[in-house]
């Protein structure tokens, strides 16, 4: 065996190697240009990021150096890959990240998950992918030593080389570093064939970033438009949903592939002060009634709220939310009709949260994207349930202040806000991949911002992507059922009659890309999503025969 490898340092330019730099960067950042259709700001903005990753530093030379004495910086980026086929494969990733964080790698990102077909070796099981990203103090071979013990821990042998296993874990990038040696080769070699994992790669990216790393990482490849060049060779977005590839969301035992139809979310009340059908399902026999009716009707969820978030409705404790909610949860949990379809509990509170997913909820659903109980989201990154995160400026009683109105950008602030939720959320245990995104039609917002969200979903999932990938690919949901301004567009006073409003307002949120319509009335609105769902498909047939 070898003794040494090769640590080639790439944080910036060695002496001799300034064109060698410069050109990887301005490549990817003119190849960003072109595909955001970039305003003139973001222009100039990623033009500067260029010039300030091409600013010359002081660096050694490339060198080759024992392997023993290759010393891992505090805070080193890392990237790795995880996949799986064998046995609860979500189960496998749940505890392959846990070993992994108390091993010391914090992991900060995540990308989307992905079922791919086997590759090489192709009678066999279908396979889980991902990958995250994170910072460890371990050197490149310490980290390779800790992931193959995890491996190790859950059950992976020796066995046949691309053959079925228990989980999978890779390190694609090591910081700004190559590395070789007998055991181990970063990048990894065979990175760049593979579409399953240059998908999940690509998730931890943002087509804009002035992060260094990233631009480092670009240069490892050898297209002149880095990473994302690769991507494109191997079928980039396109080979999503074909090829043996699509994007799931883990709920419970299933996993759920959500581009394939709009999803229904029926509402359920049990609020005597909601703004649309208070007192009405707030005894135990009326919503176990009206459940049944939503379910008969075609909703693919149910979403039950025991707290009002109407405009400047009194806050209840966690214990009144679930005095109303339990008992009602409970008699629901035993009618046959909620077989095979997902419940969500409407909540902001972690106590709440973790009751009702201990009761067999499958969905929480928080109108503050962890702001009103920061513990919220600890806790559903514990439970490993899906997260609803909606965008929210304050809380009920003042979202609709002055201050928490004032946008200059509604959808690039929205975007950007739910952003720093995303972040926070996956540093706090919740995976991307367990994440749908809400933009808040109705909180902190006029009438105007609502209209221009439900016009602009496109460009809010553009702005997400500048900053990341992955989140621009998650599940996303509206809910502008029976709102007040659908009411003062249309001058109907009374909520119940905004029914035809409401399947205007999702017929343009599906058109422009929802994913899932929280709704009251189920029946005409599903109607209103099967033709929307009809017209895209027509759109993609006529976009994929050209």
């Amino acid at each position: 065996m070898r003794s040494s490898c090769v640590l080639e340092s790439r944080t910036l330019f060695c002496h001799m190697g300034i064109f060698d730099r410069i050109h990887p960067i301005f490549t990817l950042r003119f190849k960003q240009l072109q595909h955001l259709n970039a305003s003139t700001e973001s222009k100039s903005r990623i033009f500067s990021s260029c010039l300030s990753q091409c600013s010359l530093r002081q660096q050694s030379s490339y060198s080759s150096v024992p392997m023993s004495s290759v010393q891992a910086p505090l805070n080193q980026e890392v990237v790795i890959a995880l996949g799986s086929n064998v046995g609860d494969r979500i189960k496998n990733f749940n505890e392959a990240l846990r070993l992994m964080k108390k091993s010391g790698i914090q992991i900060s990102r995540h990308g989307c998950l992905y079922e791919s077909e086997p590759a090489y070796v192709t009678d066999q099981p279908r396979f889980l992918n991902s990958a995250v990203r994170g910072t460890t103090g371990l050197g490149p071979v310490e980290l390779l030593k800790v992931l193959k013990q995890i491996e190790k821990q859950l059950g992976r042998t020796d066995g046949i080389r691309y053959g079925p296993r228990p989980i999978d874990l890779d390190i694609l990038f090591y910081g700004s570093h190559k590395f070789e040696s007998d055991i181990l080769t970063i990048p990894h070699e065979r990175m760049w064939e593979r579409p399953f994992v240059l998908a999940p790669l690509i998730d931890l990216l943002g087509m804009v970033s002035s992060d260094d790393t990233e631009s480092i990482w670009n240069s490892f490849s050898s297209c002149n438009g880095g990473l994302f060049e690769e991507w494109q060779k191997v079928g980039g977005e396109t080979s999503i949903g074909r090829e043996g590839l699509k994007r799931v969301l883990p709920i419970g035992s299933q996993l759920w592939d959500w581009s394939k139809k709009t999803h229904i979310m029926g509402i359920l009340n049990l609020t005597p002060d909601s703004f649309s059908d208070g007192r009405k399902f707030h005894e135990v026999e009326s919503a176990v009634s009206h459940t049944r009716k939503l379910i008969m009707e075609g909703a693919d969820i149910v979403d039950i709220g025991a707290q009002s978030t109407r405009p400047f409705a009194r806050r209840l404790s966690p214990q009144e939310e679930l005095q109303r909610l339990v008992p009602v949860l409970d008699a629901i949990m035993q009618i046959p009709e909620v077989e095979r379809k997902l419940l969500s509990v409407d909540t902001f509170y972690a106590e709440v949260a973790y009751e009702a997913v201990k009761r067999g909820v499958h969905i929480v659903n928080d109108v503050s994207g962890g702001q009103l109980d920061p513990d919220i989201l600890t806790v559903v990154g514990e439970l490993e349930v899906p997260y609803i995160m909606m965008h929210m400026r304050g809380d009920p009683c003042t979202m609709q202040s002055e201050v928490n109105l004032y946008y200059e950008d509604v959808c690039e602030q929205v975007a950007s806000e739910l952003c720093a939720r995303v972040s926070e959320a996956e540093l706090s245990g919740i995976p991307l991949w367990r994440i749908i995104l809400d933009p808040g039609i109705g909180f902190a917002k006029t009438t105007e911002h609502n209209l221009e969200i439900l016009m602009n979903l496109p460009s809010i999932r553009k702005e997400i992507a500048k900053r990341s990938l992955a989140a621009s690919h998650a599940p996303l949901l509206v809910g502008p059922s029976r709102k007040r301004f659908l009411g003062d567009i249309c001058g109907k006073a009374n909520a119940a009659e905004r029914d035809p409003a409401t399947i205007a307002a999702t017929t343009a949120g599906i058109l422009g890309g929802s994913n899932i319509i929280r709704v009251h009335n189920v029946k005409d609105n599903l109607d209103a999503a099967k033709i929307c769902d009809s017209l895209l498909r027509r759109k993609i047939v006529g976009e994929t025969s050209e």
